[in-house]
């Protein structure tokens, strides 16, 4: 069985699709940690997913954190990770725990998920991610995937991206996610699997193919930029990527600034158009796109068996009693100050504020 983990502030009917998106690709089984439960919209969501058989619901209130509530959202979705890993460890029937944001599907071939050799501690989930336009019709199929450097150069040279790195062609992530066996030895991150210490595992240790994806719905709209940014800015300091601060203090800026609506949202379509907005016909035309309907996909998740989930319940009851702060871990710096090895072509090299050449 496939588990994910994530640590989520949405609305219900985005939850709603959040977890049947994920359990028709190919997940089994979902924690989903309520991140303000007692926000607007957390009490539905609640409710539905309360009596989810394919759900283990988390309310993260007072009593979860005693006290403690780490300030970084980014800490508190590491701790709520290493939490759904250890309340699987010696539950047989749970092969893989991988950590999701809410805006992400897990779409994995079944045949490439068994292909993973049983030494294996860790997989990798390549990502893909959503085509954004201002006013997309429907929810996107079309998704970019990480490219080799002939065809970013190409884009380069065209003016799709400023540089010829995926870290340009990608607005999110480009790091994709990970799987950890429980009771491999390993952590979660919240894309890499590393030791106890933080230190990564040995080269080969995470198994990779081309049938294991993340799909990332990370702005698909220029709607869903605003609200997304809105809602990160609310949620407490969060790690980005160097290239994103700009556009952000930027946002934040706008939103303090007390303008009429109608300005206020005319330089906030400009701020998504220099710096989100994707060129879908020139992708299209090049063949870099790959096709994906989450919602069609066929995965018949499996069920927990009456004894598995009664212990993950019994172990639940536990880790709500205790403290959380042991569960947070972060890989260490490689030598030199680095991050450390990326997979996946042209990662490695930073981007800058995205900015739309003109083009006759």
């Amino acid at each position: 069985m496939l588990v994910t983990a994530s640590t989520v502030l949405d609305t219900p009917d985005n939850l709603r699709r959040f977890v049947a998106d994920n359990l028709a690709s190919g997940v089994d089984h979902m924690v989903v940690f309520l991140d303000a439960p007692g926000a607007a919209g957390q009490a539905e969501a609640r409710a539905h997913l309360e009596g989810h058989p394919h759900v283990t619901l988390v309310a993260c209130d007072r009593s979860w954190w005693h006290g403690d509530r780490p300030e970084r959202l980014n800490v508190r979705q590491r701790i709520n990770a290493n939490v759904a890993l250890a309340l699987f460890d010696g539950v047989e029937e749970v092969d893989w725990v991988v950590h999701v944001d809410g805006d992400e599907v897990v779409d994995v071939d079944p045949d490439a998920l068994a292909s993973v050799p049983a030494e294996a501690p860790a997989l990798w989930l390549a990502p893909c991610e959503a085509v954004s336009t201002m006013h997309p019709v429907g929810r996107p199929t079309a998704f970019k995937h990480l490219l080799d450097d002939d065809d970013l150069h190409l884009l380069a040279v065209l003016g799709v991206i400023d540089q010829p790195t995926n870290q340009a062609f990608f607005h999110g992530h480009v790091l994709g996610k990970s799987g950890v066996r429980p009771g491999a030895g390993l952590r979660l991150t919240l894309h890499d699997p590393v030791t106890p210490d933080g230190d990564r595992p040995p080269p080969g240790a995470r198994y990779e193919h081309p049938g294991l994806r993340v799909l990332h719905f990370d702005a698909v709209s220029g709607e869903d930029f605003v609200r997304k940014w809105r809602a990160m800015s609310a949620a407490g300091p969060v790690a980005l990527r160097p290239d994103r601060v700009p556009m952000v203090r930027a946002l934040r800026r706008l939103v303090q600034m007390d303008l009429p609506d109608e300005v206020a949202s005319r330089y906030l379509a400009r701020i998504y158009e220099a710096t989100t907005q994707d060129d879908v016909g020139v992708l299209e035309d090049l063949g870099l796109l790959l096709h994906v309907d989450p919602g069609a996909g066929r995965h018949r998740p499996e069920v927990l068996p009456p004894a598995a989930a009664d212990r993950v319940s019994a172990r639940l009851d536990e880790l709500r009693a205790a403290g959380k702060r042991s569960y947070h871990v972060n890989h260490r710096p490689a030598p030199g100050g680095a991050d450390g090895p990326r997979t996946g072509p042209a990662t490695d090299r930073p981007g800058l504020l995205r900015r739309r050449r003109d083009r006759s």
